[in-house]
């Protein structure tokens, strides 16, 4: 069975870029054109969207491209050209963002995170020669000759495996989920965490072992390190031995927690532990010890596949595309720094994700649905 997904080696990749290329007038000389919108915190925030960035470093890497007015002046040639931004703070220019790579060629556009969607289904009208990809949002009734293609992760099904290495772990101590904004999408992990737990470690099936709360209600709730550093620090002083975070920039703040209380967290998206620990900033290195691994969302993966698919094949079909156990599209971050620690659970963790790859175990989606799987799990 495959072994659970490599780390998303961002810094390495980024490290492999050189500024050699010549990107003035570029443009007309690329033979694609791809562009990328942010969500709130952009490149930078170690997690969700820096792992987009990872698949566009990849597509520059891969196909002889550049990433044209990036800070790090990545370039590996002029064959495609590659364009990112990011929304203000608020997010409130999100469709502006979309419109202006709409109207500079860009094609397809990628949209990450489903504060996107609305915008999306806007632009997908008014420019529909120009192919949309949604990432982690629903617009109904697409088919495949939509110039819309809406990606989805099975985020329950990493959170599962997560939470069973947590439940390995612990003997009777509780743990911890801290989430961004309170929505159904970040259920989704919670519900997945909860359950792994429950499977592998009977004692955290007393509702009093799990602490979970949400850092608010907006978008701005994944981007408050301060917020999630507070959470974290309450959850530790309860007694939380281990805290797993689906919360974006939010998470940083749970990771200084972590570092402070001595005791583990465990990130989201990226490859949280190794993006710390290889940092050249000597707070971040230390920081990173007390990072146990990360659930991998593999939007680097969604990125890079979806975007060659336009290139390799000169066009992207539209519909829906879900990412989970079953094709790498969700996992465990397992690294040089992490190795040793996970390694006395690995063959566990292989077992079950065969298992839920083969429909033996069903993982609930909803934090509101482990009660009912429980009673009919351990019945």
């Amino acid at each position: 069975m495959r072994k659970l997904l490599v780390p998303v080696l961002l810094l390495a990749l980024v490290g492999l870029a050189f500024a050699g290329g010549k990107t003035e007038g570029a443009a007309a000389a690329a033979k694609a054109k791809i562009g990328l919108c942010f969500d709130v915190g952009g490149k930078g925030d170690k997690s969700f969207n820096d792992s987009a960035f990872a698949g566009l470093v990849k597509l520059a890497k891969d196909y002889k491209g550049f990433i044209k007015d990036d800070p790090d002046k990545i370039s590996f040639g002029t064959d495609v050209e590659l364009k990112h931004m990011s929304p203000k703070e608020g997010g409130q220019d999100r469709e502006q963002i979309a419109r202006v790579l709409a109207e500079e060629g860009y094609n397809p556009i990628f949209a990450v995170g489903f504060l996107y969607t609305d915008s999306v289904a806007k632009l997908a009208k008014e420019f529909p020669k120009t192919q949309w990809v949604l990432i982690d949002g629903f617009i109904a009734d697409l088919t495949a000759t939509s110039n819309t293609t809406c990606l989805s992760f099975a985020e329950h099904e990493g959170s599962f495996l997560i939470g069973a290495l947590v439940g390995l772990m612990v003997k009777d101590q509780k743990i911890g989920f801290l989430g961004g904004m309170d929505i159904p999408l970040i259920h989704k992990f919670e519900g997945g965490y909860i359950a792994g737990a429950l499977y592998t470690n009977p004692a955290l099936r007393d509702e009093k072992k799990l602490l979970a709360q949400y850092a608010g209600k907006d978008p701005t709730a994944f981007n408050d390190p301060k917020t999630g550093e507070a959470i974290a620090q309450a959850f530790y002083k309860q007694g939380a031995e281990i805290i797993y975070h689906a919360s974006g920039g939010t998470g940083n703040g749970l990771f200084k927690a972590a570092r402070d209380a001595k005791k583990y967290a465990i990130g989201v998206d990226s490859d949280q532990g190794y993006i710390y620990s290889t940092s050249a900033n000597a707070e971040e290195k230390d920081i990173g010890k007390w990072i146990l691994t990360s659930m991998l969302k593999r939007v680097d993966n969604s990125v890079y596949l979806t975007a060659k698919d336009f290139i390799d094949k000169g066009k992207v079909a539209g519909g829906y595309r879900t990412f989970g156990l079953a094709n790498d599209g969700v996992g465990v971050a397992v690294n040089d720094f992490n190795r040793d620690k996970l390694q006395p659970y690995m063959a566990k963790l292989d077992e079950i994700k065969a298992k839920i790859i083969g429909g033996a175990i069903t993982v609930p989606d909803d934090d509101a649905k482990v009660k009912d799987w429980a009673a009919a799990t351990f019945k």
